[in-house]
């Protein structure tokens, strides 16, 4: 796979809305200032970065925030905030064991969303969240104009995010995702918060990491179907989000590909008619929908009258990702890893 190379931080000033954090007024930036880990940091405030259609100002380093998604977590903690952190939330998997003594102090507002009332309790300035839907008025947990009344300031990751829309909060992707805007938040997170050195070692572990996942793994357009949730009506990747991007890395061609939503409900009669060569199941340590674990995928898999037809459940055909694996993470590598695994012990039997 190509890597390409990492871009700057795109900060700039938009004819948008400003919310100021930290406190208004300072006309001159900081010339100097102290990183969160006491030494000379590369962030000068004021700081205005250009976040999905908002231009959010920092005045200094956010000291307390809370994230609502597991993703957006993640990142935190390998940027070395867990001190910065107040609550965390909408956990798909168990953490990272690389993160687990960083993460095991970090209070859990909720399994999956928090209310806003408990958000609120935690008392931060500063929110992130990688999807859109937890900022919507009906179903969501805030809204960002909300917080901003508040004093409270809000990040949505760049990958959720389409010409100043969110994905998940009610918005249409119209391009494929690309790792580029994973590393992009990784960056602006960085910048943000004082650490971005810190930024730019992530970002070239994880292209490190991709590249040597995907130098020798070609499927050859294996056609496989990712299946993310639910036995009733399944959640499949669509051809635009971060699983999809998944399959295009390593040369599998994605049964829904034509399918514009990141995970479309179909009908298992759909997922029959594509006679995919490969599952991807989704082992989801969580109790949402019937089937999120992996266990209960495989038993309906070869137990229902449809499904169990499948040749790639005949074959027994199945890569099992976490669920942050298929989600726009820092998580990719691994899926990747795990994908190129089963490409290495697999390969003669496609």
């Amino acid at each position: 796979m190509h890597v390409p190379p990492p871009r700057p931080i795109t900060i700039a000033l938009a004819a948008a809305a400003v919310l100021v954090l930290g406190g208004c007024g300072a006309s001159e930036p900081v010339e100097t200032v102290q990183s969160a880990d006491g030494g000379e940091g590369r962030t000068e405030y004021p700081l205005a970065v250009e976040n999905c259609g908002r231009t959010i100002t920092f005045e200094s380093a956010p000291e307390r925030v809370a994230s609502l998604d597991q993703n957006s977590t993640e990142i935190l903690l390998s940027l070395g905030l867990a001190d910065r952190i107040v609550g965390t939330a909408s956990w798909t998997d168990p953490i990272l064991d690389s993160l687990a003594d960083a993460n095991a102090h970090v209070p859990r507002l909720a399994d999956n969303a928090p209310t806003y009332e408990v958000l609120l309790g935690a008392d931060p300035d500063f929110v992130t969240a990688s999807f859109g839907r937890h900022y919507v008025q009906q179903g969501g947990v805030v809204t960002r104009d909300r917080l901003a009344e508040t004093g409270i300031g809000s990040y949505l990751s760049p990958t959720d995010c389409d010409h100043g829309e969110s994905i998940n909060g009610g918005g249409t992707r119209s391009r494929a995702l690309t790792v580029d805007v994973l590393y992009q938040e990784i960056r602006e997170l960085a910048e943000i918060f004082d650490v971005a050195e810190r930024g730019d070692e992530l970002v070239a572990e994880l292209q490190a990491r991709a590249a040597a996942a995907t130098a020798d793994v070609d499927f050859g357009g294996t056609r496989v179907v990712f299946w993310f949730a639910d036995t009733t009506t399944p959640y499949v990747a669509g051809g635009l989000g971060s699983a999809s991007l998944l399959a295009t890395t390593t040369g599998m061609e994605n049964a829904f590909a034509g399918a514009a939503d990141d995970w479309p409900a179909v009908g298992w009669e759909s997922v029959v008619e594509s006679d995919p060569d490969l599952l991807v199941l989704g082992d989801l340590q969580r109790d949402r929908f019937p089937g999120d674990r992996l266990n209960d995928k495989i038993a309906f898999l070869t137990t229902d009258p449809l499904t169990r037809t499948l040749r790639a459940v005949e074959e027994e055909h199945f890569i099992a990702l976490h669920g942050a694996e298929l989600n726009p993470s820092i998580r990719f590598v691994d899926g990747l890893e795990k994908i190129h695994d089963w490409w290495i012990a697999n390969r003669g039997a496609l």
